[in-house]
């Protein structure tokens, strides 16, 4: 499959925006979640998250073409965020964005779970993170009358 994921540095910030505004552009016309939507973000974020000492960006490549993005946020206590993964759609659903969770979890090794937060209306997305061992935490967050965020754990 040749998935692999290369630290992002300045220089990859227009490339991460573009492929986050590409992925998310279809999630945002459906939802129209204005406010919360990565098809919003603009560049300056993107330096933003990159230049957080807390943060790490890595640009998924398959055959080394850039398909998407991973950032991952270390939290306290060996505590791990995705927040986002993104795919680029003509590259979704070849099992790229499984592989990547396989290659975070050996890079973070010394993570005891991990979490992030995904569409509840977007079964495919739901169906992968409980496939590679996600758990719903229960919590939920309505972000208009067409879209609910809802919020995954993965305890290892």
């Amino acid at each position: 499959m040749g998935v692999s994921l290369d630290k992002a540095c300045l220089t990859d910030a227009v490339t991460i925006h573009e492929m986050k505004v590409k992925s998310f552009m279809p999630l945002l016309e459906k939802y129209q979640d204005f406010e919360t939507s990565p098809a919003n973000e603009t560049v300056e974020r993107v330096i933003t998250q990159i230049n957080q000492s807390f943060t790490d960006y890595f640009i998924i490549r398959q055959l080394e073409i850039a398909v998407g993005g991973i950032r991952v946020v270390k939290k306290e206590n060996q505590i791990y965020s995705v927040s986002p993964i993104f795919i680029l759609p003509e590259h979704q659903g070849k099992g790229i964005a499984q592989k990547v969770f396989t290659i975070v979890e050996q890079i973070y090794e010394d993570a005891k779970s991990w979490k992030l937060g995904t569409i509840l209306q977007e079964k495919g997305n739901c169906y992968l993170y409980e496939k590679i061992g996600y758990k719903k935490t229960g919590a939920t967050k309505a972000i208009n009358d067409k879209m609910t965020m809802v919020f995954y754990e993965k305890h290892l």
